[in-house]
């Protein structure tokens, strides 16, 4: 398949690449544009016999690229995209190109092609030339097409073959390239039959048919210019490689780390960041070591720590007329260290009413409700405590 090139050549180049010493007549080359991302519906450069006067004269007749059969519908609107490639080994086969293969073999020159490799969803695309910068040479075939205005198109469509064995893992099709001088005058000799072409018709298998990747940009028709045909340097960056992502100045990344990396430290910040946390370390030791095993108080829940008196309340401890209780009766007959713990509760409930505190919880998974066994220790199951049950 070839559905994208490069031509910015001028006619007495397109005469050369053809074996013509001499300059060719030109048709329609006004409406020619250099570029380097031609696509179909695109004038390129075509060379042809002069068959309207009976004449056996080649000339270089401007053609859109994208063949429109002359039995087109005038009113139908042209689709170039429908037949900018023929396939060599059934364009005998068709219609639309059999009756072409007599009198209108022609040759595109380009000078070079565009292919693309899949990779999954992504697509990168190859620039294909000559090593030596000199234009490829396509068969072709042409015709024309006359709408309702009597306006005549001339269009034309590029033989594809299968590809060759050194750019089979790009695509398998490539155009027909006529690579010397004998292959062109036999394509275009009128009086060969196209059965006697096959030799032509072969994938190119020299060694001077070179490539490199390019931009992706190349692949939208709009963009055009020299860098649609510079040379892409894919793959990781020189020096770099996927490790280097999970070390910070040399040292690996914490196993099992799920916060995201900070910016690396200057070696300063990094030698105090260092000192400060050995300083820390030590005079945490040093506490533990001072701290006696009876000095340590397990926490408790408050509801087990404050165990107040329950009673009946009595008239003289209501206020009378609003109701109010009056908690210093009530406190009365509780223990002096028991009224403090409820002081102090009684605070932080009324600062906790006052001032809700919201809670952020992790979001790591809940974990389920195990159930405990009766004797308290949760230990993990196995399959010696599966059989001795069973």
């Amino acid at each position: 398949m070839c559905g994208r090139a490069r031509c910015t050549l001028r006619p007495e180049d397109v005469c050369s690449a053809c074996g013509f010493k001499e300059p060719l007549n030109n048709v329609d080359v006004e409406r020619f544009r250099s570029s380097y991302n031609v696509s179909p519906g695109s004038y390129m450069p075509i060379v042809r016999h002069q068959v309207e006067e009976n004449s056996r004269n080649p000339l270089v007749h401007y053609m859109k690229w994208g063949l429109v059969p002359s039995f087109t519908k005038k009113t139908d609107q042209p689709d170039h995209f429908r037949m900018f490639n023929a396939r060599s080994e059934s364009v005998h086969e068709k219609a639309s190109f059999r009756r072409l293969l007599p009198k209108n073999r022609c040759v595109a020159v380009v000078e070079g092609f565009y292919e693309w490799k899949k990779d999954g969803p992504k697509k990168q695309p190859y620039y294909i030339h000559f090593v030596d910068g000199r234009p490829l040479v396509f068969a072709a075939l042409f015709d024309h097409w006359t709408n309702e205005s009597g306006e005549t198109l001339y269009t034309f469509t590029i033989l594809t073959t299968r590809s060759s064995k050194a750019l089979s893992w790009l695509h398998d099709r490539m155009p027909v390239i006529l690579g010397n001088q004998q292959a062109v005058n036999s394509w275009l000799d009128e009086g060969l039959p196209y059965q006697s072409l096959q030799a032509i018709m072969q994938p190119y298998e020299l060694q001077d048919l070179v490539w490199y990747p390019v931009t992706p940009a190349m692949g939208k028709m709009s963009y055009d210019g020299p860098d649609c045909i510079k040379e892409l340097k894919v793959g990781a960056e020189p020096g770099k490689s996927i490790a280097k992502m999970f070390f910070k100045h040399g040292k690996p990344a914490e196993s099992g780390s799920t916060r995201s990396m900070k910016p690396s430290l200057s070696s300063e910040e990094e030698s105090e960041a260092l000192a400060k946390s050995m300083m820390d370390e030590k005079e945490f030791k040093d506490f533990l070591a001072d701290v006696k095993p009876d000095e340590i108080v397990s926490k408790k829940r408050i509801d087990e720590d404050i165990k107040p008196e329950c009673r009946p309340l009595t008239p003289s401890e209501i206020s009378p007329g609003n109701g109010h209780v009056k908690f210093s009766k009530i406190s009365a007959g509780v223990k002096s260290d028991e009224k403090i713990k409820q002081k102090r509760n009684k605070e932080g409930l009324d600062e906790d009413v006052k001032s809700p505190k919201k809670t952020f919880l992790e979001t790591s998974p809940k974990a389920k409700n195990m159930p405990v066994p009766a004797n308290g220790v949760d230990r993990q199951k196995s399959l010696l405590n599966f059989f001795a049950k069973h």
